[in-house]
């Protein structure tokens, strides 16, 4: 518990007065009771116990910051003075809900310790026995009310807790999002920018038609990605779930655009409006596809094949021959197809082709 100092608010302050305005008519009640009834002896003690009993109000204004301190102070006079009674229970509650439960311990020993010092000096009438009883079911029930405050602000705060690990959750799957995001999107446009650029340099002697179409390749993928760019760190400011996201009706676009520099044959029979989440995991499979293709198969022929209908999902094969390898790979992009196909509730295989080219293939459920 909260051993520090508290802030009080409206409402903190509004019930510090009350427990203050409680302590001063039970004092006052108290005090009459005892003159309408029978004085203490010696006389002088009933003036003591006031005095008491009055400096001891104030310490309620102490049971946020100083609740063991003040129930130890009070329990050092509660042996003679019976007016502080309600301070002393109150600090008593306050050491159960803010105070590790051993400190509670032994500060309710010493009050029923100092309790007990008092019924020997100051009997009532209802007995010794009596007296004990009653000051045991005083002190369990104000143990008991302090437990159960203390365990639901203990339930309180674990909610409260879980809340925001989950928020960060969240936000920790945003970023991952955006991560994968990222590397379908640049690593679409930096390969195709590497393969015409690549042709460009060690091609010098071709067609001056042929360096023309892939310098305006160049120029092109060039602008998408510095748009791609600018979308991306908008984005970084705004909710990931405006980024812009693709559907199936942008894969023949896709392909479209990967063709110059690759041979892509597309085909799809697709029955029924394939749903936004499926789409938009289809499309990322086969652009990640064939950026691989595009970096390990160069010069391959290509084929995309698509296939669904509602009730039996929807399929995509990304077939590549083989090639020559421009280069190495990390193998983040597949492992990212993987995660994306299984968050999806698909599943993604991938893996050589008998012919020694590579193919991708993976299920998606036809699911919103």
């Amino acid at each position: 518990m909260n051993g520090g100092r508290e802030r009080r608010g409206a409402r903190g302050l509004a019930v510090d007065l009350g427990v203050l305005a409680l302590g001063v008519f039970f004092w006052m009640y108290i005090a009459g009771e005892r003159m309408n009834t029978e004085m203490p002896s010696p006389p002088w003690l009933f003036d003591v116990d006031m005095a008491t009993g009055l400096l001891a109000l104030p310490t309620l204004w102490l049971r946020r910051r100083w609740p063991t301190q003040a129930a130890v102070a009070l329990i050092a006079v509660s042996w003679y003075s019976e007016t502080i009674a309600f301070p002393l229970l109150v600090m008593l509650f306050s050491v159960v809900v803010r105070r590790p439960l051993r400190t509670a311990a032994w500060v309710y020993a010493a009050s029923l310790a100092a309790s007990a010092v008092y019924m020997v000096l100051r009997p009532e009438e209802m007995g010794l026995a009596g007296s004990i009883g009653f000051a045991l079911s005083l002190h369990a029930a104000v143990a008991g009310w302090g437990l159960f405050v203390r365990y639901r602000r203990q339930l309180e705060a674990r909610a409260a807790q879980a809340e925001q690990d989950e928020r960060e959750r969240a936000r920790q799957r945003a970023r991952d999002e955006l991560a994968r995001e990222l590397h379908d999107m640049l690593g679409h446009r930096l390969s195709l920018l590497s393969l015409h650029a690549g042709g460009m340099e060690y091609r010098p002697d071709a067609p001056a038609e042929e360096l023309t179409r892939a310098a305006g390749v160049v120029r092109e993928q060039s602008q998408l990605a510095m748009r791609d760019l600018r979308e991306i760190i908008a984005i970084l400011r705004a909710p990931i779930g405006e980024l812009p996201q693709p559907t199936m009706a942008d894969l023949q676009a896709l392909v479209d655009e990967a063709r110059p520099g690759m041979r892509i044959e597309l085909t799809a029979h697709v029955e029924g409006e394939v749903p936004e989440r499926t789409g938009r995991t289809a499309y990322r499979i086969v652009q990640e596809a064939l950026t691989n293709a595009r970096k390990h198969a160069e010069d391959a022929p290509v084929e995309v094949t698509v296939e669904g209908r509602v009730g039996e999902g929807l399929a995509v094969t990304v077939r590549s021959g083989p090639g020559r390898d421009a280069g190495p790979g990390s193998g983040h992009g597949l492992i990212g197809l993987e995660e994306r196909a299984a968050l999806a509730g698909g599943r993604l295989e991938y893996g050589p082709a008998a012919d020694g080219g590579w193919r991708v293939h993976a299920w998606l459920p036809w699911t919103a």
